[in-house]
């Protein structure tokens, strides 16, 4: 498994940390051994500009999501499954550390789970889909002992 990591934001960030998170929690998932992600950590400047462009919403996110594979699609035999790209603004997860009473440890780790799932194909379009998405996202983060 391949995990690539850019801290493109001014804030310190254990890179390490981030990379085993993330590896850890593709075992979880039971990705295979040529799963790869890329998660990028950005300011809120950068994520407000990557929303306008991607989703058409004019203000900063906490967590973009930019899958490789649309359903069930995966890639042929043998080329590497990149399951696509994060985005996470540290800014926004450090202030929404703060007003929800938590760490910004907890809201990272949060946050690259949600964004992870939606690149597994979980979304919260509907009752039921919201569902399903966020009973996987606590037992992910039960798994990674940053239960909410």
């Amino acid at each position: 498994m391949e995990v690539y990591l850019d801290n493109a934001q001014s804030l310190p960030l254990d890179e390490g940390h981030w990379h085993d998170r993330l590896e850890t929690l593709m075992r979880f998932e039971g990705m295979p051994e040529n799963a790869q992600v890329s998660v990028t950590f950005v300011d809120d400047a950068a994520i407000h500009e990557l929303n306008r462009e991607h989703r058409g919403v004019d203000r900063p996110t906490d967590v973009l999501s930019f899958p490789q594979f649309e359903g069930d699609e995966k890639p042929p035999e043998g080329i590497p499954y990149v399951l696509g790209d994060l985005v996470v603004s540290v800014e926004t997860a450090r202030r929404q550390a703060v007003e929800y009473g938590h760490t910004e440890e907890r809201e990272i780790t949060f946050l690259l789970v949600h964004g992870f799932l939606h690149l597994l194909g979980y979304d919260h379009e509907t009752p039921e889909e919201e569902s399903e998405m966020r009973q996987q996202q606590r037992i992910l983060l039960e798994r990674l002992g940053s239960e909410r």
